[in-house]
């Protein structure tokens, strides 16, 4: 027997079992996506709100997880939906996903994310100041009202804001989609692996989910960018859904995981050099210029090669090291990660909207802003768990009647 099934059996985890080290994946991943929420307050690109003190000086560190830390958590999403599948019918698996998923988007689009499109057209109303009646401002009853009935014809030059609208919880619509689909594909999608073995063998590992990676961007990016959208939004739904089928396909197949552990220090390399390549381009050697043809198809190349190549690190670093990694932490976290994720844009556009207005210096704001982020985190999702009717409305399994297989197996929601 190998030393990787020997330590497997000594500690109990097989691939049979819960997967620790995609539990733990998904806790930093999605960790990494609330600091990276924090970070779109204070740079450049477009956001709900912004620093009065944006600038670039952030973006090539946030450019280091960009590229792929959303298509590993539909990785993830994947296969930890062949986990619960293969516990329980097509049916009881549907009613189930359907129950955990479906009340914390719906409150997200009527409560949670209300908060944010406010202080966005406050803010963009600020910014108008200049050609409105001094007295104009924007109440927030008068403004939900408005928000819920798609009323408020809040438009610039950018265009218009649509409302009801689920902001960041797209992630969550785009999972329930994709959920759906795969169910009927399942019994396909469990002998994929054995199928197409020979597309992932050696170097193909990293060749061919790169490739179709790259047709995906050059093809498809050009003509529908990323809307998060579902209706319009194919360039996304190609890889995202790929990424989702890919997660469920190999979520059992261990020569996978044993591939990228023992390519996870190439793969990093590969990606940091590309990371790197990317970054100087665009804020040292740019200068505003558009690139010729050949250099930009380079340019995009390297992006999907640092996202896959990332991936295949991360997995490979967790099955390495956090395979067996179980205990209370993982537990606890297992379950507030996604409440956390549930509400944490809304505590971050609020808090950043009024600590831009006091102007602390930026050494003291942003630790500060850190600290809200993750304290009001932590309240409503310990709230929420106690509370019996409000969890699952926040994504965690009901501790009334008898739970059944595949939430007695779960943490949170997704």
């Amino acid at each position: 027997m190998s030393k990787l099934g020997s330590r497997q059996e000594q500690e109990g985890v097989t691939m049979n079992e819960r997967r620790y080290d995609l539990d733990w994946l998904r806790i930093i991943a999605f960790g990494l996506l609330i600091l990276y929420h924090i970070g779109m307050f204070y740079v450049s690109w477009d956001w709900h709100v912004k620093s009065s003190r944006a600038s670039e000086w952030l973006e090539p560190l946030m450019m280091l997880s960009n590229p792929w830390r959303l298509t590993l958590l539909f990785i993830i999403a994947g296969a930890a939906t062949r986990y619960m599948k293969d516990k329980v019918s097509a049916g009881a698996f549907t009613k189930s996903r359907m129950s955990r998923l479906w009340p914390p988007l719906l409150l997200a689009v009527f409560v949670i994310v209300p908060p944010q499109s406010y202080y966005e057209v406050v803010e963009a109303m600020q910014t108008m100041s200049a050609v409105m009646a001094p007295s104009q401002t924007l109440s927030l009853d008068s403004f939900y009202v408005k928000y819920v009935t798609a009323s408020g014809n809040w438009c610039d030059q950018d265009g218009c804001l649509m409302t009801p609208t689920y902001n960041h919880m797209w992630f969550v619509a785009y999972l329930i989609i994709y959920t759906l689909l795969v169910v009927p594909l399942s019994p396909l999608l469990r002998k994929l692996p054995q199928q197409a073995a020979l597309l992932i063998q050696g170097p193909w590992l990293i060749l061919t989910p790169w490739l179709v990676m790259f047709a995906f961007r050059l093809v498809l990016f050009p003509v529908f960018g990323e809307t998060h959208a579902f209706w319009n939004d194919w360039y996304l739904h190609s890889l995202y859904f790929g990424a989702f089928v890919f997660g469920f396909a190999i979520a059992k197949h261990e020569s996978f995981f044993e591939r990228c552990t023992s390519l996870r220090w190439a793969a990093l390399t590969v990606a940091i050099v590309c990371w790197a390549s990317v970054v100087i381009y665009l804020y040292g050697i740019r200068n505003g210029s558009t690139p010729p043809l050949w250099l930009g198809m380079t340019l995009r190349g390297m992006h999907q090669l640092q996202a896959w190549t990332a991936i295949i690190a991360a997995i490979g670093f967790a099955h390495r090291h956090l395979q067996g990694a179980d205990g209370p932490l993982r537990h606890l976290l297992t379950q507030a990660i996604f409440p956390f994720y549930l509400i944490h844009q809304t505590i971050i556009v609020a808090a950043a909207h009024y600590l831009d207005e006091v102007q602390l210096p930026l050494v003291v704001e942003v630790p500060v802003l850190i600290f809200i982020t993750a304290l009001g985190c932590w309240i409503f999702f310990d709230l929420g768990r106690r509370v019996p009717w409000l969890r699952v409305w926040i994504g965690l399994a009901s501790e009334t009647g008898r739970p059944n297989k595949v939430a007695a197996k779960e943490g949170a929601a997704v």
